[in-house]
Order: structure tokens, then sequence, then C-alpha cells
């Protein structure tokens, strides 16, 4: 049986997507990309915010295309199938099944049951990796405490659950022993990590148990502000593997929005723990997000969010308009924002970022760095690699390895910083 997989929206749903795959590695499946080719596809979708619905339902429809053909399953699990299943049922009879979020612990009895007729027999198992070799994700949490006022997700996942830090644990080891280099820590809020098995503050010790797998890199994203307390920063200060890589979203600079989105903390409080993680860390990577748009938004508190970014002058950000979210709390709020309005001050918001990363990228010509390689673009006769400063998600911009020698997809090179665009370096290899 031939059997494609899409997986659609965050880094979260890629390694659920990973598990569901792992079902299948001892079975006769054969994975592969070409829909043309499947007798089952499954789609993981994302259903955050309006426009991750759209990209969903219009891969569903293009998917059950297919079923003209070879194909004889279509599957939809993920956020969509979980907030939207009853209407999707009804909407989409192409599809053989949704699956539930909340039915993952038996998904692959699910799957056992659509699938007899083929002969297989899915079992849970160990994930199957779609990343390159040389990282992988390590998801430490399922859903969410937090209650922002547009965000969906607890919605969607429901509260915070932890997984325990043996098990944890654990996983990292079997990644490290197939090669993993990179560990990129995630979940919906990292730093709220272990309150409900451990207490508060608890990611501090998962990273200590973790940097004693002596990966070469562990990432951590998702950082909320008021959760970055001192030891925790000391604790990665100490930690060889983890590097000082900051993914805060702030979400916005004016308190009386912030406010209004039910986030905890100030922009003071934002002021100080970057601060202080600048202090702790001189090379400290910071990354943000953003939004423009949110009920009760003016010209001045989007000009206090504007000064903020000039301030602190973030090394990568991300920004979206605001989405309006049903059963959230911001979904009945008053004075909404035009998406016109919003649009502009997305636009502004990143032309201003934009002028921040040009600057502190022109400043790293002639400089040296340590890179890790991607991958080879034979059209370009170049290497695409990542330094400590870019995460694996394309949000951080790219750097571009020009080498005489062959170099090993997965390897470390120190390289020669020659010129920047906008988000992207231009280096050449340092010659021995």
């Amino acid at each position: 049986m031939n059997l494609g997989l899409i997986s659609l929206g965050c880094a979260k749903n890629l390694v659920d997507s990973e598990h569901i795959l792992g079902m299948f590695k001892k079975a006769d499946v054969k994975i592969i990309s070409d829909p043309k080719l499947c007798d089952v596809i499954i789609i993981n979708t994302c259903g955050f915010i309006e426009s991750a619905k759209k990209e969903a339902i219009d891969t569903i429809l293009e998917m059950a295309d297919y079923k003209k053909g070879r194909l004889k399953k279509l599957i939809v699990c993920g956020c969509l199938s979980q907030r939207y299943k009853d209407e999707l049922v009804k909407e989409i009879p192409e599809v053989d099944a949704f699956i539930k979020i909340d039915d993952y612990d038996k998904i692959d009895q699910i799957l056992m049951d659509l699938l007899k007729e083929e002969n297989i027999e899915p079992f849970k198992a160990e994930r199957s990796l779609v990343t390159p070799d040389h990282f992988a994700y390590l998801k430490i949490a399922e859903g969410c405490d937090n209650r922002c006022a547009y965000c969906a997700i607890p919605l969607i996942r429901g509260n915070c659950r932890s997984y325990k830090i043996e098990d944890l644990y654990e996983e990292a080891k079997k990644l490290k022993e197939k090669g993993v280099k990179e560990l990129d820590i995630i979940a919906q809020d990292t730093t709220y990590y272990g309150h409900d098995l451990y207490g508060k503050f608890s990611l501090k010790d998962l990273l200590k148990r973790l940097d004693t797998l002596d990966f070469k890199w562990i990432r951590v994203l998702y950082m909320y502000p008021d959760e970055i307390e001192d030891e925790l920063l000391y604790t990665m200060k100490e930690c060889h593997s983890v590097i000082p890589y900051f993914d805060i979203p702030i979400q916005y600079g004016n308190d009386e929005i912030l406010k209004y989105m039910n986030r905890r903390g100030s922009v003071k409080l934002i002021k100080e723990r970057i601060n202080k993680i600048r202090d702790i860390f001189p090379d400290a990577i910071l990354r943000t997000t953003l939004i423009t748009g949110f009920p009760h938004e003016t010209e001045d508190t989007f000009n206090d969010t504007l000064k903020l970014i000039k301030d602190i002058r973030f090394d990568s950000l991300g920004a979206f308009t605001y989405s309006k979210e049903e059963g959230t709390k911001a979904y009945d709020m008053d004075e909404e924002v035009s998406e016109e309005d919003a649009n502009r001050r997305l636009e502004i918001l990143m032309k201003t970022q934009l002028d921040i990363v040009k600057a502190k990228n022109e400043a790293k010509i002639n400089s040296t760095i340590e890179v890790m390689i991607e991958e080879y673009e034979t059209l370009f006769d170049r290497y695409v690699a990542r330094s400590y400063a870019q995460a694996p998600d394309d949000v951080d911009g790219k750097i571009y390895v020009y080498s005489d020698r062959e170099l090993k997809i997965g390897g470390f090179y120190e390289v020669i910083v020659t010129r920047a665009e906008t988000y992207d370096l231009y280096t050449e290899v340092k010659e021995d």
C-alpha cells in the first residue's frame, strides 16, 4: 500500500505527523509524496487562524479529487478535525474519516479498522522523522493553560499536559543515537513546562537532564516573558548544549492592549526580561511575534509597539494581522480595527524590522561564524546553512555558503561573511 501524509501548520503538528508515520514503519507500507500514486492520504490539519483553516480546506478538497483515480481512503486529523468535525463530516463527504485530537490515543485502532481491507495493521511505534537527519523537534507538552483572548489553541488542544522528564530524556536519547545534532524544544508555552507535574519553573530541570546527552545545539522555542525567571537563564548559561536563542512572542507593545489580549505582564516586564537576557548572554539572539489590528488598537497604541521594536531591536520578528476566532474572548469585542488599517500597520511594522535586520546583518560582514550545512543547491552551486541564530522554520533568514570543497550535510563549519542582503547572509568557508 502507498501512503501519503500531508502535515500542515506548526512544528508541534509535525511531531504528531511523525508519530502517525511511525505506526506504519514495520508494516508493508510505502510512504510516498506523489498523491497520484497514493492508496491512502492522511492530512494533519491546522485550525489556528483563518488563513490556516482556508489552507487546510483547500488541501482537503484538492486531495479529494484524487479519489477519482487510485486513492481509496482520505483521512483528516489535527486541529481542524478537533474543532469542526461535525460540520466537516456534512460538508466534505469525500473524506472517509475525520479524527479528533482527543482520539489520538486510539488512532492506531481507528486506522486499523479503516484500512482492514488493505491487510494493514498499524500499531503504536517510535516516531518516524520527516526532518533532515541532523535536527529534530522534541515536543515537551500538549495544550496550553494561558488564555490569550485571541487564541483558540486551548479550545482545540485543551489545558497544558506536560510529558515526564524521564520519558522526554529517553526520546531525546534515541534521537541522539540516530545522529540528531540539534534538538529543538517545542510546546505551546515551553516556559510553562512541568507546572502540572512538578510545580513552577520545571523547564530548567528538563534542560539540565537533556544537556547530559551532549547535543551540539539545544534550542528552546515559544517562551512566555513572565516565566523567564533568573534561575532559568542561569541554568541555560550553565548548560553547554543550550544555545542563547530566545523566541519570546510578546504580541504587542502597549499595556492597555496587552490587557485586552489577556496577556500576563507588561511592557516594563518585557524590557526588564530582555535586558536581563542580554546581561547574561551578550551574544543572545532574540525573536518575537506581534499582532496588528487587535480590537481597541489605535494609532497611538501601534506607535507604542513600533517604538518598543525600535528600542529592543529584535534579531528576528514575525507578525500577522488579528484573526477573529469563534469561541475566544476577543470574538465579541467592540472597537474592531479595519482590515485596511491592520494590513497597513503590519506593513509598517515589517518595514521597520527589515531596516533593523539589514543593519544587524551588515555589521556581520567580515566576521566569522559557525554554521550547520542544511542542503546543497545545485542550480546556484552553493550550500544553504544555519547558525545558532536561525531556527529551522524559515523565519530567521538563511545563510548561503560558497566552497571549493565538498561540505557534509549536517556538518559544522566556520565561514566568513562576505555580503548581506536584507534577511540573508552570503559567506565563504574559512580555510584551515
